[in-house]
């Protein structure tokens, strides 16, 4: 799930997360814009809709290579701080849908995690786990993998946890030293 260098795949699918049908207050030409999530490497991304298109918040689309049914283009990938009001708060919403749906992913983040260096560890990363939680979370792993959230939830006594990853994926699309399951935006 971390992003390395040498993986160059693009988003094929987004969440939108905000429509804008008569485009951005600061572009003169009045476009109508879309700010969407991507759902493999939680990409922000503006796009242009197809013309006459009316799309909803949450809805699933097709941002990859080859015919788009919804969008023309992408008009490239955005900052955090770029995107509206609006679209920062369905961002959470979108982020805990697409978690829920790759949670084997997660879940293999916490039983496969490591060392980042000496004194501080991938686990660690993610709010509400300190030293005494990642030790419960490797002693745990070891004696039996974690099959899902609820598994994880109740072993280690913490609750929450897709919201606990949800803080970390939102801090890392602010920018952050470490990220782990945000593509950074300079690749």
């Amino acid at each position: 799930m971390t992003y390395t260098p040498y993986q160059k795949q693009m988003e094929e699918q987004a969440y939108v997360i905000d429509f804008l049908p008569y485009g951005k207050s600061d572009d003169p030409r009045r476009q109508p814009v879309v700010q969407a999530l991507g759902e493999s490497f939680f990409t922000l991304l503006e796009l242009y809709p197809k013309q006459g298109m009316n799309l909803e918040i949450g809805e699933k689309i097709y941002v990859g290579k080859g015919e788009r049914d919804k969008i023309i283009s992408i008009r490239g990938r955005v900052n955090y701080e770029e995107l509206t009001s609006n679209g920062k708060t369905s961002l959470q919403e979108m982020i805990i849908k697409i978690i829920h749906l790759r949670e084997p992913e997660f879940i293999s983040f916490f039983n496969k995690s490591g060392s980042i260096n000496i004194r501080q560890h991938q686990l660690e990363l993610i709010p509400g786990i300190g030293k005494k939680i990642m030790n419960i979370i490797i002693e745990e792993r070891e004696k039996k993998p974690f099959e899902s959230f609820e598994d994880l939830e109740k072993r280690i006594h913490l609750s929450k946890i897709d919201e606990l990853i949800e803080q970390r994926i939102e801090e890392e699309l602010k920018g952050s030293k470490y990220y782990v399951f945000v593509r950074p935006s300079r690749y």
